[in-house]
């Protein structure tokens, strides 16, 4: 296991230094047009020399790169053209809000979609099962920002339940945060629910699980010790990419909702061409991928012995 963690390790750092270099090159190449960005397009030809120099902007390509790396390793990205203020200031916060909005989809969503998912495998074919997959099927059919508007039209302006929202201008509020984690959990738990439905239906029908079985265990503890720890292992792959997808991928519903997430940050950062704060938040959205694929790995071991890993 040791030796495996560190390959995994290794394979992170040559992953991150791989993006970098990519994003480095895609976005600080041009280093006239970096000028402009920052200094806005009125600003003078003088005025943008003057700026390249001073951060070093004509050093070779090869240096330049080798020194906003060891920047970034350290948290440091510059400051944020749109904000006028270091990266960090406004990347944390919004990274940690996106972190809130995950906990809370995770916190309803895995339980919701693991116990569907089991009880659809176990009983395959049945109404139960049929129930539970169409509906699935609907839910993850329909887009974010088309289940975020039905949502809004039943619980804010028809039921006055929830305010149509999300900024979290008075402080953390479970009532703003309600809806955004509702369109959420409805486009992401029939998947999850599927694919642990077709896991649960495949391991259902292995010869051990019917060795189990005819031998006169409780069905109880068929499900619990022998299948269900075998079904769990393509869920749990689903489960841990669907961080990345919370991440970076939740643009719609925080912008839908106004919520200051890095979502919403990210994509405010494309629009207006903020290539510090990009570079920051791609770097993040790629370390949590690669993080997250590590622990999907090490997970394997522990919900099947057999699986090893050298």
């Amino acid at each position: 296991m040791l030796v495996f963690l560190t390959k995994r390790l290794a394979f992170m750092v040559i992953t991150m230094i791989v993006v970098s270099a990519l994003l480095f090159v895609l976005l600080e190449i041009d280093v006239d047009g970096v000028a402009t960005k920052v200094l806005g397009p009125y600003s003078s030809a003088e005025q943008r020399e003057l700026w390249l120099e001073r951060n070093g902007y004509r050093d070779p390509l090869g240096e330049r790169y080798l020194r906003w790396l060891a920047n970034a390793a350290r948290g440091d990205f510059g400051d944020s053209i749109r904000f006028k203020t270091p990266v960090g200031e406004v990347l944390w916060p919004r990274l940690w809000n996106t972190a809130i909005l995950g906990f809370w989809v995770f916190a309803v969503m895995i339980p919701l979609s693991l116990v569907l998912g089991v009880l659809a495998g176990m009983r395959e074919g049945s109404l139960l099962d049929r129930s539970i997959s169409i509906t699935g099927i609907v839910t993850t059919s329909v887009p974010e920002f088309a289940s975020a508007v039905f949502l809004s039209a039943i619980f804010v302006f028809w039921l006055k339940l929830f305010p149509g929202t999300s900024s979290m201008s008075d402080g953390f509020s479970f009532r703003e945060l309600a809806l955004p984690v509702m369109v959420l959990v409805l486009y992401d738990f029939g998947y999850v629910a599927r694919m642990t439905r077709a896991s649960m239906a495949e391991v259902m029908t292995t010869p051990y699980i019917r060795t189990a079985i005819l031998k006169g265990l409780p069905y109880r503890t068929v499900i619990l010790k022998h299948a269900l720890r075998n079904a769990l292992i393509a869920p749990f792959t689903v489960i841990m990419l669907q961080v990345n997808w919370l991440l970076s991928g939740v643009i719609v519903v925080e912008f839908f909702f106004a919520y200051k997430g890095f979502g919403a940050l990210l994509l405010e950062a494309s629009l207006n061409q903020d290539i510090f704060l990009i570079e920051a938040c791609a770097m993040v959205a790629v370390f949590v991928a690669v993080a997250t694929q590590t622990i999907a790995d090490v997970g394997y071991t522990y919900l099947n012995p057999r699986i090893r890993f050298t």
